[in-house]
């Protein structure tokens, strides 16, 4: 079973039409509902709950109750809701443990409501908004033995899982996250309401899904599985030049980079051993008789190489990189959301084999800088995401300053997740999380301090004596998901765009740079010349040779987003010149051709570079949606 438990100022339904042949019976009365003051049960009963419904029901009635104390409710609304499972139980059975917990809610002594059992229903709610106020469940029988792809071991350990929250100050004052002021940090309180509800199921579109399409970068790909995704030529350019940026970044940083295997044999037995602690949904390929499943992370392939290596104290750290071009994660349907989160994408991930806590903390400070200098490159700055960082609670107590600096590093409040006993194989995880305009968050840049997979796979070093020892690894990915990066940096511009301020990319991943804009077809000589200078110094230019008028020619390039917008006519051919309309400020100017070459070049230096992706000439390119 699956549960979204919302606090509620108000649920209300109203009955539309029938989604089953035979729905439950209900009167003219039952055809609307309401409840104020309410805990909303929205709930899916899964097929794996067919194999013993009373066991679900009490354990549902034990994680309602459990809920409804913390936030003091004493009404709840039980609310049939099939869109969270897409493996749903028969529906005489999902309708038969509904009224039973209905029934046993009510012998609680709650007021209890319940929406008819197979029917659409439209329904209006009002979240009350505080941190405990969305929460999800999932519930599974005990002892029954599914396979790992209907069930992962790690996946259902996270949801148990008991966490306490708090938020850090750069002071280094630990608060309660439901006593903690988050006046001045909106951004972080949707974080963390997002983190404690668990809720990752997208009902509706993100704004960057409207931009991706728009600007012809990314679409839905019909012909494959949901959440992998097609690059148009503008598209895919941004990604190459993402992928190039952060792996000469990470490479520059001293890691070695490698190629690993895309696939892995189930029964490699550190390998099953890793599955079973590492949560993530596999896509499962056979070969033969053989079953392989398809990475999520590059740790599998790194750390066979590794333990195959000869590695000695004097190496230490030793840092080893790949860009992984695909992960794989089999996601539920319902959480796939544009570029968000995806089931095929491309990871950048560091390894790094370092002897003792102590180097591997202060690797881990160095890898958290390196992560905010790559968000910066492309964008984003720390009033942009939010911080967590996670750790046991002995973990804190004994690292108590280094946590505490990590907040004064970045100069702001940080979301801390503490746990009373380890289970994961980290002893320190953070995360730099994008807040989107829906509220949902999403991972960018992370570092993890491991403390059990050198052992697991056999990795070792000989120190100064010469003899074998296991050392800690950190996992790194400076930005997260290529995609991610993209959704974030579309995101943040929609935001933008809805305060009014012109969205644009950084100028380096402008797919076109520079457009000119011939004002009638005498100066196209000119024009064409203009974009060959430009073209010869590195510079991603187009020319519009449409007959569209002028006025209509400029509206094109401001809805493309074209940083600078060159006019030339008579006057420009015959002086040299050129007038240009650049995006960042608004402004017009007339001005030599070498000095705006010398303006673009300054702002992409040290950045890398790819070609125009698409034919010089407006009239020569092909459209690709519509």
């Amino acid at each position: 079973m699956r549960m979204l438990l919302i606090h509620s100022d108000y649920l209300e339904y109203e009955v539309k039409d029938k989604a089953l042949k035979n729905p439950e019976p209900i009167s003219e009365e039952q055809k609307k509902g309401r409840l104020d003051e309410v805990l909303a049960v929205f709930m899916s009963v899964e097929k794996v709950d067919e194999t013993n419904p009373d066991e679900i029901v009490e354990k549902a009635i034990v994680e309602i109750k459990d809920v409804a104390s913390q936030v003091k409710a004493d009404r709840i609304f039980v609310y049939p809701f099939a869109h969270l499972s897409s493996e749903l139980a028969k529906p005489d059975v999902a309708l038969r443990v509904l009224q039973k917990i209905e029934e046993r809610l009510k012998e609680e002594g709650f007021e209890v409501k319940r929406a008819p059992f197979g029917y659409y229903k439209a329904f209006r709610l009002s979240c009350k908004g505080h941190p405990l106020a969305e929460l999800s469940r999932t519930i599974v029988p005990s002892g029954e033995a599914v396979s790992r792809e209907e069930r992962n071991i790690a996946l259902e350990k996270e949801e148990e899982l008991k966490s306490y929250w708090y938020v850090l100050t750069p002071e280094g004052e630990l608060v309660e996250v439901e006593k903690f002021d988050f006046t001045g940090h909106e951004n972080l309180r949707k974080f963390a309401n997002y983190e404690i509800s668990k809720n990752r199921i997208a009902d509706r579109e993100p704004p960057h899904v409207r931009l991706m399409l728009e600007h012809e970068l990314v679409d839905y790909e019909p012909g494959s599985d949901g959440g992998n995704l097609r690059y148009y030529p503008k598209g895919r350019l941004i990604k190459g030049l993402l992928e190039q940026y952060v792996t000469e970044k990470v490479i520059e940083y001293g890691a070695m980079e490698v190629e690993t295997p895309i696939m892995y044999d189930f029964e490699h037995p550190a390998l099953e051993k890793y599955l079973n602690r590492f949560p993530a949904r596999q896509y499962v390929v056979k070969s033969g008789d053989k079953k392989f499943f398809l990475r999520f992370a590059a740790c599998f392939g790194q750390f066979l190489i590794k333990k195959d290596a000869t590695i000695s104290y004097r190496n230490l750290p030793l840092r080893m990189y790949e860009l992984t071009r695909y992960s794989f994660r089999r996601e539920k349907s319902g959480e796939l959301s544009g570029l968000r989160r995806l089931r095929a994408f491309t990871m950048p991930d560091m390894h790094t084999v370092a002897r003792d806590l102590k180097q591997a903390m202060d690797e881990f400070k160095k890898q958290y800088k390196l992560s905010m200098e790559v968000l910066r490159g492309v964008g984003l700055t720390p009033d942009d995401y939010e911080v967590a960082i996670r750790f046991t609670e002995d973990f804190w107590k004994e690292n108590r300053d280094f946590i505490v600096e990590l907040a004064k590093i970045i100069g702001k409040p940080v979301l801390i997740e503490m746990w009373k006993q380890r289970f994961f194989y980290f002893i320190l995880k953070f995360e730099f999380n994008f807040v989107d305009n829906l509220d949902k968050a999403a991972a960018l840049s992370t570092v993890q301090i491991d403390v059990e997979n050198a052992e697991r796979f056999g990795i070792t070093y000989y120190n100064e004596e010469g003899k074998e020892e296991h050392p800690l690894i950190l996992h790194c990915s400076p930005s997260g998901a290529i995609e991610r990066v993209m959704y974030a940096i579309l995101e943040k511009q929609a935001k933008l765009q809805a305060k009014g301020t012109k969205p644009a990319f950084p100028l380096w991943l402008s797919p076109i740079q520079a457009r000119v804009v011939p004002v009638s077809e005498e100066v196209m000589d000119y024009a064409l010349y203009v974009a060959g200078k430009l073209e010869g110094a590195r510079i991603r230019v187009d020319v519009d040779d449409t007959g569209d008028r002028l006025n209509k020619k400029i509206r094109k390039a401001e809805k493309e987003w074209i940083p600078y917008v060159i006019v030339v006519g008579r006057n420009e051919k015959e002086q040299g010149t050129v007038t240009v309309r650049r995006r960042s400020d608004g402004r017009q100017v007339e001005m030599q051709l070498e000095d705006l070459i010398k303006e673009i070049r300054s702002q992409v230096e040290g950045f890398p570079y790819r070609p125009r992706p698409l034919p010089l000439l407006l009239s020569r390119r092909p459209k690709f949606r519509g």
